[in-house]
């Protein structure tokens, strides 16, 4: 393996992950129906309320201004993609029944912390996921129909990263788990298509290096480019076998949606320019445990042992490895140019 990757930023990295477990669009044809799959970058509220820091506060502070089960203090990409399409947010699949009357938009299978493969919490892989989309179709929730106007958005892998370099195993180089990733990942896209989705958009990687979870071995100054470059190498190997892929049609069904760049070019913007206050550093977390042994929402009894920033709406990141909505905000406008071209 990358001797780069078994760094101790890694291992927070790791836990992080899986601890932690809009402006219109163009128009689209009547009845685009959008159905999320993934981990917590797209998860708006799929895990148990129970269990899951999402929701509890400060987790949607800045919008609705309750919890709603995002991993995040509002809206996330998701939401964005939705609204760039003119429609509602999905459902979660868990509040199917509960919200039976908004399924005409689609539906969000999107679970925090899971993965292409299983990851450490109990939640569906990426293949159960499918599995669940399977079985709503053969219920006929939704129609071939309805099917001919859907298009799939999946945002994953992240988590797979984190559970390898957690366990191992130590006879696989992260290049070659990154091929095995690639090669799952594309199995799966294939049968939502093959499902009756004409059109499947997934993420490429973040930059993980750039994630607080790594950054404040720096004193959040910088990111780490031994993982960047790792992450990249996922997003070309990805792209290329979509390519590949998209060879065998008469026009592309499978479009990576560069979140790498995208979250790079907010990154590296003045402060000014994003909204933000010039003494403002995008790298640092809104939200933070008061020390080491805390993360965002922890709490002793009806003690907060977290601290929140001044102002959340202009913060990039949320926690140590999720955007705020003002991140996500910004990345969705940086990614409209490549929506327009895939939407």
């Amino acid at each position: 393996p990358n001797p780069a990757m078994k760094k101790p930023a890694l291992l927070s990295l790791l836990f992080s992950l899986l601890l932690s477990s809009a402006s219109p669009g163009k128009s689209t044809s009547e009845g685009t129906k959008l159905f999320v799959f993934g981990d917590s970058y797209a998860d708006t509220g799929n895990w148990k309320k129970s269990v899951a820091s999402a929701w509890r506060p400060p987790y949607g502070i800045t919008f609705p201004g309750k919890p709603t089960g995002r991993f995040s203090d509002g809206r996330i990409l998701a939401d964005y993609i939705a609204s760039y399409l003119h429609i509602r947010s999905p459902v979660p699949y868990e509040q199917r029944n509960s919200r039976a009357t908004e399924l005409q938009f689609g539906m969000n299978f999107a679970y925090g912390g899971t993965g292409v493969f299983d990851t450490d919490v109990q939640q569906p892989n990426l293949t159960s996921q499918i599995d669940f989309f399977r079985d709503i179709i053969a219920d006929k929730v939704y129609t071939k129909t309805d099917l001919l106007f859907s298009i799939a958005f999946v945002s994953i892998a992240g988590n797979d990263y984190a559970n390898f370099l957690k366990r191992g195993p130590p006879d696989l180089s992260l290049k070659q788990f990154t091929r095995t990733v690639i090669h799952q990942l594309v199995l799966d896209l294939k049968r939502i298509h093959n499902l009756g989705v004409p059109k499947v958009v997934v993420t490429a990687m973040e930059p993980l290096g750039c994630l607080p979870a790594i950054t404040f071995l720096s004193g959040f100054k910088n990111c780490s480019k031994s993982l960047n470059d790792d992450t990249a190498f996922h997003n070309h190997l990805l792209q290329r076998t979509l390519d590949r892929l998209n060879s065998h049609f008469d026009k592309p069904v499978f479009f990576m949606l560069d979140l790498y760049n995208a979250f790079l070019s907010v990154l590296q913007r003045h402060p000014f320019q994003q909204g933000m206050t010039g003494d403002y550093n995008p790298l640092m977390p809104c939200c933070q445990g008061v020390n080491g042994d805390y993360q965002c929402g922890s709490r002793e009894g009806d003690v907060a042992k977290y601290t929140i920033c001044k102002d959340p709406r202009l913060a990039f990141f949320w926690d140590g490895v999720h955007p705020a909505q003002n991140g996500w905000y910004q990345v969705y406008k940086a990614l409209r140019p490549q929506l327009k071209t895939i939407l």
